[in-house]
């Protein structure tokens, strides 16, 4: 995915030229239609996502848990804790995706620590909500 449009997605702000272009060799860009499953709960992680465009739900167990849309990102729990995936995303309109396979996610890890650090907030922060919900993770 082209670096001008990384930089207009906030998990990704306030990098250096040579991140951006690290992070578009990482990324690559998919159009998913609507009603699509991104993610099914229960399934082994080989990526990251992040939502440019469009409108995804989130699910466990068939419950609506959250809704997403542009800028915000998934995928991340189970790949950094390396479990199944706890929950189900499906589009919920037409979706274009930055996605970051498991071994761009780790260079991403090693090489460009600020996100990675943010990306560790978000999932911290999904966690206790998920705990708050009755959802083991």
């Amino acid at each position: 995915m082209k670096a001008e449009r990384l930089r207009k997605i906030p998990l990704f702000e306030g990098l250096n030229d040579h991140q951006y272009e690290r992070l578009e060799r990482w990324t690559d860009e998919i159009d998913v239609p609507t009603d699509k499953h991104l993610v099914n709960q229960g399934a082994y992680p080989h990526e990251f996502m992040v939502i440019e465009t469009g409108t995804a739900e989130v699910t466990h167990d068939g419950e609506h848990l959250a809704d997403l849309g542009p800028g915000d990102v998934f995928g991340e729990m189970a790949l950094l804790l390396n479990v199944p995936r706890t929950a189900t995303v499906a589009a919920t309109s037409d979706v274009t995706l930055v996605v970051m396979h498991d071994r761009n996610f780790r260079a991403m890890e090693e090489e460009i620590p600020a996100i990675a650090q943010r990306v560790n907030a978000i999932m911290e922060e999904r966690r206790a909500k998920s705990a708050d919900q009755g959802i083991d993770t």
